[in-house]
């Protein structure tokens, strides 16, 4: 270990910013190793999702949240941070490394959103139908831009196609076991460390398909209270130019970015990503895009409301090698 190493208060904020990032299915499949004023992060393989994320391309994006969060958090210490991925070949579980330096210039955009991650929570409740404002809008895809993605905003007969290609998922998904037992490990029932509780799955709709996932796995789940959800849902589109392993990290963080700009803002966020998992859909949804690239995430935009049921976070010292761990 280092000579030189970050106080251990500063590690824990640090890394509870990290982990506090979106993670499909809230499975958190993120390890770190601490070395002086070095992270290194790595993917989890025992968290993986063959079945729903076979290629492991939602796990970089989780995994570009949790750098976005960490700088932010290191920002708002008076650090500021560089990162390269996967910088040595022999290592290949070693996603990215990021090095935190103190300074007297830190980033005062990312300390600012800082104090958005622990506000930041998927909201899969129902939403008014105030359209959102355009300088809102822009903000948005000025984050993305400036995270090195591309937010395009869907009008009314996307956003149809999208509702359809929910449906063409979810008959994809009917004779599927796989996909259900593996969504049926992680949602529903209590949950106190990992994957989404049935209380944050938010109400059924009362139309089908709804503006957001129906997550339920089991029957009780499925018996929930329903609600009304709005016929014309607020949805974006985020992509890169390029789908390498390094360009969906970069999508991650821009979609972190994008995340607690909008928080900032008061709106809440969830997802309609299923037709993603699917890569002819997915080449339908970037083409409703009407641009070149390749679709990392579909986000739905609403005013925020209090009361937000969350996901819990395991400790931050399961993250950690044993040595490493207080």
């Amino acid at each position: 270990m280092s000579d030189q190493q970050l106080p251990a208060d500063h590690v824990d904020t640090l890394l509870g910013a990290a982990i506090a990032a979106p993670s499909m299915h809230n499975t958190q499949p993120w390890r770190f190793e601490v070395d002086g004023h070095v992270v290194d992060l790595f993917l989890d393989g025992s968290r993986t999702l063959p079945a729903e994320d076979p290629t492991g391309r939602a796990m970089r994006i989780s995994a570009g949240a949790a750098i976005f969060n960490l700088r932010c958090a290191a920002s708002a210490l008076g650090y500021s941070t560089w990162y390269g991925f996967a910088p040595y070949p022999e290592e290949p579980g070693l996603l990215a490394r990021i090095v935190i330096e103190p300074t007297n210039a830190p980033d005062d955009e990312l300390a600012d959103l800082a104090a958005q991650i622990p506000r930041r929570h998927t909201d899969r409740r129902p939403v008014d139908s105030t359209p959102l404002a355009e300088q809102t809008r822009v903000a948005l895809m000025l984050a993305a831009y400036s995270g090195g993605a591309e937010l395009t905003w869907l009008g009314e007969p996307e956003v149809d196609s999208v509702v359809d290609l929910v449906l063409d998922t979810d008959l994809r998904e009917i004779s599927d076991w796989h996909r259900r037992t593996e969504r049926a490990h992680w949602v529903g029932g209590e949950r106190s460390t990992d994957g989404i509780p049935s209380s944050a799955l938010g109400p059924r709709s009362t139309t089908y398909p709804g503006a957001v996932r129906e997550m339920a796995t089991r029957p009780v789940d499925h018996l929930r209270a329903q609600a009304t959800f709005e016929a014309r849902p607020d949805l974006a589109v985020l992509s890169t130019d390029r789908d390498e392993p390094a360009d969906q990290v970069t999508a991650g963080a821009a979609l972190e970015r994008v995340l607690l700009t909008a928080t900032r803002a008061g709106l809440s966020a969830s997802f309609l990503n299923q037709p993603l998992e699917f890569e002819d859909l997915r080449r339908r949804i970037q083409n409703l895009t009407l641009r070149p690239g390749h679709a990392h995430m579909i986000i739905r935009f609403g005013q925020s409301h209090p009361g937000t049921a969350t996901t819990a976070r395991r400790p931050i010292a399961d993250f950690l090698p044993p040595d490493e761990q207080s």
